[in-house]
């Protein structure tokens, strides 16, 4: 029988944190050994499994964490700086979804996949993670047609363009062999003038409770093709995390993507 991998989450209380909690009751492929929260946190030190006598305990830290053999994180640069550390000093393999980083750790970040093997996305849905793939091959056969990337989230939602559109736009720039920072428009009003040649446009929808969707239109002469992804439940994001742990725990040293793991099979 095939030991189950020793799972870390760094991030443990929060949304992220719960969902991937709760989808471990179910999931044979691992054992959570640790727990990690955020100082001062209502948790640390609580059992994170209520009426089961050899729960982990929610931790503040790394210094009592046992063996590990991937660590999964969606905490805040705090948390993923520690994490980051832990898994360094003891040649972990980290996945993480935090995002809003700043320049240090993200040279850090960089640094590190030189010694342990780390897989970083915005967004951990299988179906985004084809749709990508799908847009890049696409955009590369279809150079010359105009592409349109529309998105539709919940309206509390605070940025726009998503992570994901934008993400899939450098994608398809990418395969386009140029970049979106001198390919993207993002506002057309007024007087707009013709469409320039080559341009990637976004258009952005928000209201109600949108988990969040993506369509990609490719436009050509008496023709469309329209590639869409639509997220109904948000506990996607959490099992797409845990495919990539699964997937990552025992790879050599190096940047993997969520693409790599939809590749094919471990």
């Amino acid at each position: 029988m095939i030991r189950p991998l020793r799972l870390a989450i760094s991030g443990a209380s929060g949304r992220m944190g719960h969902a991937l909690l709760t989808l471990l009751d179910d999931d044979a492929r691992f054992e959570l050994v640790h727990a990690a929260v955020a100082p001062g946190s209502v948790h640390d030190g609580r059992p994170v499994f209520a009426g089961i006598a050899d729960s982990p305990r929610y931790a503040h830290d790394w210094s009592q964490a046992p063996q590990v053999d991937v660590v999964v994180d969606f905490s805040g640069p705090a948390g993923l700086a520690l994490a980051l550390d832990h898994c360094l000093a003891h040649g972990i393999a980290l996945v993480s979804g935090t995002t809003g980083i700043e320049a240090a750790l993200e040279a850090r970040l960089a640094d590190a996949g030189k010694h342990i093997a780390l897989l970083r996305a915005a967004n951990f849905s299988l179906g985004v993670a084809v749709l990508t793939r799908l847009l890049r091959e696409a955009s590369a056969v279809l150079p010359a047609w105009d592409l349109e990337i529309v998105e539709a989230h919940h309206g509390r939602k605070q940025d726009a363009p998503s992570g994901t559109a934008l993400a899939l736009g450098r994608a398809a720039a990418e395969a386009r062999q140029t970049t979106l920072e001198t390919t993207a428009v993002y506002c057309r009003e007024g007087r707009t003038g013709e469409r320039v040649g080559g341009a990637i446009g976004f258009a952005v929808v928000r209201g109600g409770d949108i988990v969040g969707e993506h369509t990609a239109m490719l436009i050509g002469q008496g023709e469309r093709l329209e590639l869409t992804h639509r997220a109904t439940d948000r506990s996607i994001f959490a099992r797409g995390a845990l495919q990539a742990a699964h997937w990552l725990a025992g790879r050599s040293a190096g940047h993997w993507q969520l693409e790599d793991v939809i590749a094919g099979p471990r």
